[in-house]
């Protein structure tokens, strides 16, 4: 088992905090529930998950809590919610490569995630980039309050980044905080179009599939250095207006 050294840690603390924070003020959290989870091992047995009973507006590095997939607690003095572990643990564990795991009942992807067969279509250049990259988990087994549940969530992704839960929410993963970050927020802009377009009552124009296949692998190779300017420019602003974050 390798993990990262302390100041690695932190500085994954302080990204994973970033983000819960960003994510509140565009509205994508709900409540004290969903989560955000950050392994800090190759293996994907130790991760970094925000609390029990914490508003994500609120959190700083140090509420985030260092569990592993036993559940014990490594670091931290509070408590990791139910579904928060079965789902996160899980996912990690089964997909190392997938450090950064994003889960959120954001409006606009979960309004599609209500819809029988919802499903995000190519109609818009947001929608491009997720070609190919979302798993459709179309049935709906209820809370993960167990393992078996996050075993069943991490199985149905396959090798996909993605995932769509039925009547729950999506799950967004990536190799490191701004990745996954840049992901979600793109995915919410994407469905929200999607949303606003359909509510017309006019039928979606659905772009060719010989265009999208061809403009996914161009875009997604370029987005690297967007992703990481895209959240260095959020912690900018944070470190402006809410620097204790960081603490």
């Amino acid at each position: 088992m390798q993990s990262l050294k302390p100041e690695g840690i932190q500085r994954n603390k302080i990204e994973l905090a970033a983000a819960l924070r960003w994510a509140s003020r565009l509205g994508l959290s709900e409540g004290i529930c969903n989560h955000f989870s950050l392994a800090v091992s190759v293996e994907g047995d130790q991760f970094l998950v925000n609390p029990m009973g914490y508003h994500w507006r609120e959190i700083t590095a140090s509420d985030l809590v260092l569990a592993d997939k036993d559940r014990r607690i490594l670091q931290g003095d509070k408590e990791v919610e139910d579904s928060a572990f079965f789902i996160h643990s899980r996912i990690h564990l089964a997909k190392p490569q997938a450090r950064c795991v994003l889960h959120t009942h954001m409006p606009y992807a979960t309004a599609l995630c209500l819809l029988d067969k919802g499903r995000l279509e190519m109609a818009s250049q947001n929608a491009i980039r997720f070609f190919n990259r979302i798993a459709y988990i179309d049935d709906y087994e209820g809370l993960a309050f167990d393992s078996s549940e996050g075993d069943r969530l991490a199985s149905a992704m396959g090798d996909k980044d993605i995932a769509f839960l039925a009547a729950h929410g999506v799950i967004v993963s990536g190799p490191t905080v701004a990745d996954a970050f840049d992901e979600l927020y793109y995915l919410e802009r994407a469905c929200q179009s999607q949303i606003i377009a359909q509510s017309s009552g006019q039928k979606l124009r659905i772009l060719p599939e010989a265009v999208v296949s061809s403009v996914a692998p161009v875009m997604n190779s370029g987005l690297a250095t967007m992703r990481c300017l895209h959240f260095e420019a959020i912690k900018r602003i944070l470190d402006r207006e809410e620097p204790e974050y960081r603490n």
